[in-house]
C-alpha cells in the first residue's frame, strides 16, 4: 500500500516520479545532457579567458614579433593561467652570472624591450609574477644559503628594476623563486647551466571579478642596495647556482 503523501507533495504513484526499481522518466536523459553541455561550455570559457583578453593578445603579438625579428630569443605562450614569457641565451651573454643575482647588461636590455608590453597589463590590474631560476650546482656562502634564496633574489632584482626604472605599480608585481627545480636543460655543460640561470615573466589571467592588486604608481622608494663588498661575478663563486 503506497504511503499517502503530505498535502502539497507529489504521490509516489505519479508516473512522473521515478520510483525505486523503475526506469527514470524520459525527460531526465535530455536534462542530464543539457547540464553536461553547460558544464563543458563554462570550462571552455575559463580555459580561453586569457586568450580572449585583447590586452593579453596584443602583448603576446608584440613580444612574438620582436622575437621573430631577432631582437630577442625565447618563447611566449598563452594558456588558461595567463601569459608566459621566457628568454633563451644569445651568444655568450647570460641573463645572470653564476652565483649572483645582479642584472647583466644583456638582461637589462631584455627587460627594457619587454617592459612596455607588460606594463600595459600591470596598469590594468593584471598581476605580473617574475619567476627566478638557477642551475643545478649547489650554493652555500655568505650571500645565499641555497639555490632557493638565489632564485628568489634574482626574481626580486628584476621586480625592483621594473618598479624603479619602468614605473610598474608595486601592488601588481611579485617575485617567486623555484631554485633549480625547473631546469630548461640538463646541467651538464656551461652553456646549459647559463640557460637555466634565468627568469620567466608570468602575467596571471585575472578572474572574472575585479582584480585585487593595487595598480597605483610607485611612491618614494629606498635607495638601491650597493653590490656586496669585493664580490665580482665569475670569481670565487663560479661553481654555484
Amino acid at each position: 500500500m503506497p504511503i499517502r503523501p503530505p498535502r502539497g507533495f507529489i504521490s509516489e504513484s505519479d508516473p512522473h516520479v521515478c520510483m525505486i526499481g523503475h526506469p527514470a522518466p524520459a525527460w531526465l536523459v535530455n536534462y542530464a545532457d543539457l547540464m553536461t553541455e553547460l558544464v563543458c561550455f563554462f570550462v571552455i570559457l575559463y580555459a580561453l579567458s586569457a586568450a580572449l583578453n585583447k590586452d593579453v593578445q596584443n602583448a603576446q603579438q608584440e613580444i612574438k614579433e620582436m622575437m621573430d625579428k631577432g631582437k630577442m630569443a625565447g618563447s611566449v605562450t598563452v594558456d588558461k593561467e595567463g601569459l608566459k614569457v621566457s628568454f633563451e641565451e644569445q651568444g655568450k651573454m647570460s641573463q645572470f652570472e653564476s652565483g649572483f643575482a645582479e642584472l647583466t647588461p644583456g638582461m637589462k636590455e631584455i627587460i627594457d624591450k619587454v617592459a612596455p608590453q607588460l606594463k600595459v597589463l600591470a596598469d590594468k590590474g593584471n598581476e605580473v609574477i617574475v619567476e627566478g631560476h638557477t642551475d643545478g650546482v649547489p650554493i652555500h656562502n655568505d650571500y645565499f644559503w641555497s639555490n632557493w634564496e638565489l632564485s628568489s633574489a634574482r626574481a626580486t632584482t628584476v621586480v625592483e628594476y621594473l618598479i624603479r626604472e619602468k614605473g610598474f605599480p608595486p601592488g601588481c608585481v611579485a617575485a617567486m623563486g623555484y631554485g633549480d627545480a625547473r631546469p630548461l636543460a640538463a646541467n651538464d655543460t656551461p652553456e646549459n647551466k647559463a640557460r637555466n640561470r634565468r627568469v620567466v615573466f608570468f602575467v596571471k589571467n585575472p578572474p572574472m571579478k575585479k582584480n585585487r592588486c593595487d595598480a597605483s604608481p610607485p611612491g618614494a622608494l629606498p635607495a638601491p642596495r650597493p653590490p656586496a663588498p669585493g664580490a665580482k661575478p665569475g670569481t670565487g663563486q663560479e661553481a654555484s647556482g
